[in-house]
């Protein structure tokens, strides 16, 4: 299924409506261009919910990283911030047993879904027409299996899951041109300790660099 094209039939059944949405953000960057495409249609609630970020430091750059690049994009549309539970812990419970999966695999499915719950979650208890997340924006995020996820969730929530691939279009691009634009803080992990390990091994291989 093309992603991108089901999202632009949902925006044109839309007919000049701007509904609430609740879009789960995973890191400033990944935010940037998300949020500069989808604000001219929706209103925006960033929310910030990553209990698989490590460490608490790094959660919280990143966290102040959003919030800043909010204040500063000029939009169509309101953008507001929201910030769930850091609760590194529900990370560690979730994906308990897959700690040895490379990058991509069980355990990020696993992280995929608990995030999406807790953003379909608040978004029926707090009126929101939709949902979704930022997530897919990245090159190295299954857009099929996060979408697949989404949809369940919707149904089971009874919230509409906005469908995306916000690579798509050069998303992943244009994400990295405005990064630059605001002199955003892009990480060099995914967030989670085993995505950082993963990569500071991947580094000593290649001679690039320290351990972390």
């Amino acid at each position: 299924m093309n992603y991108q094209k089901e999202m632009e039939k949902s925006i044109e059944k839309l007919c000049g409506r701007t509904p609430k949405l609740l879009l789960h953000v995973c890191c400033a960057p990944c935010g940037s261009y998300v949020i500069n495409y989808l604000s001219e249609f929706f209103n925006i609630t960033a929310f910030y919910y990553n209990p698989n970020i490590s460490p608490e430091a790094e959660y919280k750059k990143r966290a102040a990283e959003l919030k800043r690049l909010i204040a500063q994009m000029p939009v169509k549309n309101a953008v507001c911030y929201s910030e769930g539970r850091y609760d590194p812990q529900r990370f560690f419970e979730t994906v308990k047993g897959r700690e040895d999966d490379t990058e991509g695999g069980a355990h990020c499915m696993l992280c995929y879904e608990m995030r999406l719950r807790e953003t379909a979650s608040y978004a029926k208890e707090n009126g929101f027409e939709y949902f979704t997340t930022t997530l897919s924006v990245s090159p190295y995020k299954n857009a099929q299996r996060l979408n697949s996820i989404g949809g369940a969730v919707a149904r089971e929530y009874g919230v509409n899951y906005l469908y995306s691939d916000f690579k798509k279009k050069d998303g992943y691009l244009k994400s990295i041109s405005l990064s630059h634009e605001y002199g955003l803080y892009r990480q060099n992990y995914c967030g989670c300790v085993f995505s950082q390990m993963e990569r500071a091994a991947a580094q000593l291989r290649a001679g690039t660099a320290a351990p972390l």
